[in-house]
């Protein structure tokens, strides 16, 4: 069975610095997830998907600067508009789970689709919490505990917060 593991990133800086080892390591863009507060976009109800470059980085745009362009490189992006916490940005494989369970996520909150995903409920409801304070939740999908050590040791050195790893329940 796959698994992720997950961080909290304190900043825009920090979770470009992260992104950017995963992917010298080796990681798939394709692995790679982000869900950042977008303070910049109304309220909403509802999620919006985008695929790859031009329409990620745009749809990005209001994630600032490198960040922006960062997650454009990554397999998808879009909006997402969470009660209690507001309106994320979302890139890779997080993005597809959320579009996938549409709005009913957004009945349970964010922990709640956090928990749909196998992390405990503890974690998924620190992480709302943290990224209701503006902090930026990033993960990637692992094939193995040798990639879960390899995502572990770069969240680590980056100075990550909270970092977790949860089983990936079979599709």
């Amino acid at each position: 069975m796959a698994k992720a593991i997950y961080c909290i990133a304190g900043t825009r800086e920090q979770a470009v610095d992260i992104i950017n080892a995963l992917r010298a390591e080796g990681f798939s863009q394709n692995a790679i997830s982000a869900l950042i507060p977008d303070h910049e976009t109304g309220p909403g109800l509802g999620i919006e998907k985008q695929t790859k470059a031009l329409e990620g980085t745009a749809a990005g745009a209001s994630a600032g600067g490198v960040l922006g362009g960062v997650l454009g490189l990554l397999a998808g992006i879009g909006t997402l508009a969470i009660p209690g916490v507001g309106p994320l940005l979302a890139a890779g494989p997080l993005l597809a789970t959320f579009s996938g369970m549409g709005l009913g996520a957004s009945v349970g909150g964010l922990a709640g689709g956090l928990i749909g995903l196998g992390i405990p409920e503890f974690e998924a409801k620190r992480y709302e919490g943290r990224l209701g304070e503006g902090h930026i939740l990033v993960s990637v999908h692992c094939e193995g505990s040798e990639d879960i050590e390899r995502a572990r040791s770069i969240f680590t050195a980056a100075g990550a917060a909270d970092i977790a790893v949860s089983q990936e329940a079979a599709a």
